[in-house]
């Protein structure tokens, strides 16, 4: 069964074509690198031992999208592509809205010839804003974005639920999930931001490694036991098995749209995962504290039942699993950077 994968090279995405091919699916990847590296592609070949189709086109490309469905004829797509970064999203807030909103209108543009049987799109925590209560559930309320990312995510599940109204016979989902880090437990793929990273664990092995001096962390005077921000991490591998997971579901079986958290459950805040890592590989991180960071959000973490009941997921991983990995990647980066 083929699926595409838009933006099949990036963290997320790389991780759920090894997941699909491991499940007996037929990927093809559709990826512009704006946000990733085609070394990547032989990574993900390396791991599973079968060649990666791919196109490099950017989904916003409607002639070039039309071209490749028509060739490939997909049963499945997982769209990851997308900008992610909160902060950028507000010092850049028109990237953001062309690149997640504009992008995947066009998206829909071209798969409205093909009888597509599942649509898995991948959203964000960021939709439920500042949520009054925690853990957050898919029936909590969504509020007012904290940042444009947020918003690009809430505007593109209305469009997507809007539009699948009328198409009865693909089922979508929305997978709206909490914070992923961690690498392939090989250490052959992982997190690659390129420039300075935006995600506090590629910040922690860059700063552990040497790269980077310091690590900056964003205001310690939140509302939270430690004072410092709180975040549901989610093992990469794990968030790519419920990729699968939901694509076969609705493969599978009939359905309304599904709407599903993916999250360990658990919180831990900055400095919790900082300290863990510290005790996993022994290695220390220089930080310091710095301003608040617009378009963060005190504390939030997943109830991830609904997921638990519908699909049989549950997480294999913990936070000192995915630190331990991600560490195993980024001493396999500076091998393959040199």
């Amino acid at each position: 069964m083929k699926i595409i994968v838009t933006g099949g090279a990036g963290f997320i995405g790389s991780h759920t074509v090894v997941e699909l091919i491991d499940c007996g699916y037929d990927p093809v990847i559709i990826d512009d690198f704006r946000n990733s590296e085609k070394f990547i592609l032989k990574q993900i070949e390396g791991i599973t031992s079968k060649p990666i189709k791919h196109y490099e086109i950017d989904c916003g490309n409607v002639k070039e999208m039309k071209r490749v469905f028509k060739e490939e004829n997909p049963d499945g797509i997982i769209h990851f592509a997308a900008d992610k970064a909160v902060n950028e999203s507000v010092n850049n807030p028109l990237k953001y809205y062309e690149n997640n909103v504009s992008n995947l209108i066009n998206l829909i543009k071209v798969i409205e010839e093909y009888d597509i049987k599942s649509f898995v799109f991948s959203s964000s925590c960021t939709v439920y804003g500042e949520p009054d209560s925690i853990p957050v559930k898919e029936s909590t309320p969504t509020k007012a974005a904290f940042s444009p990312y947020g918003e690009t995510k809430q505007m593109g599940e209305k469009i997507l639920l809007d539009y699948f109204k009328n198409k009865p016979t693909c089922n979508l989902s929305l997978l709206r999930y909490f914070n992923p880090i961690g690498a392939h437990r090989t250490g052959e793929i992982g997190e690659l931001p390129i420039g300075v990273p935006n995600n506090l664990v590629p910040f922690i092995m860059q700063t552990a490694s040497g790269k980077r001096n310091v690590l900056t962390v964003f205001g310690n005077d939140y509302d939270t036991p430690d004072g410092y921000c709180i975040r549901d991490y989610i093992h990469v591998v794990d968030l790519a098995v419920a990729h699968v997971l939901t694509l076969k579901h609705g493969v599978e079986q009939v359905h309304q749209p599904l709407v599903l958290n993916v999250g360990t459950g658990k919180g831990h805040s900055v400095l919790e995962v900082i300290r863990t890592f510290e005790e996993q590989t022994g290695e220390k991180v220089n930080f310091q504290i710095g301003e608040r960071r617009a378009g963060d959000v005190p504390s939030i973490y997943a109830d991830n039942a609904l997921i638990t009941s519908v699909l049989g997921w549950k997480p294999k991983y913990n936070l000192g699993d995915a630190l331990l990995h991600a560490w195993k990647w980024e001493q396999r980066i500076q091998q393959l950077m040199n």
